[in-house]
């Protein structure tokens, strides 16, 4: 359940950034805004490429890729570890 609570705030968050370069709050807060979703981009980037081969055996790799993209690493605590092939 706290798992769906940082996701949804995490989607509130994405949500003031997107708000914020359509209609530009006052000053400070703007710039403080912009820079706290351009590091959160940065950082879910980095998250995707940490964690593809984790995304890579799944069904829709695509819509997990954009959840992360979005949601970070609250949507890969949510994937299931991936079940190891016997070789």
């Amino acid at each position: 359940m706290l798992l769906g609570v940082f996701k949804a705030l995490m989607l509130v968050f994405w949500w003031v950034v997107l708000v914020n370069l359509f209609m530009p709050m006052v000053w400070p807060f703007r710039a403080w805004v912009n820079l706290a979703g351009a590091a959160m981009l940065v950082l879910h980037v980095l998250e995707l490429f940490a964690f593809n081969g984790h995304l890579r055996d799944r069904s829709h790799r695509n819509i997990d890729r954009m959840q992360v993209l979005l949601l970070g690493v609250f949507h890969i605590q949510s994937v299931p570890a991936p079940i190891s092939r016997p070789q």
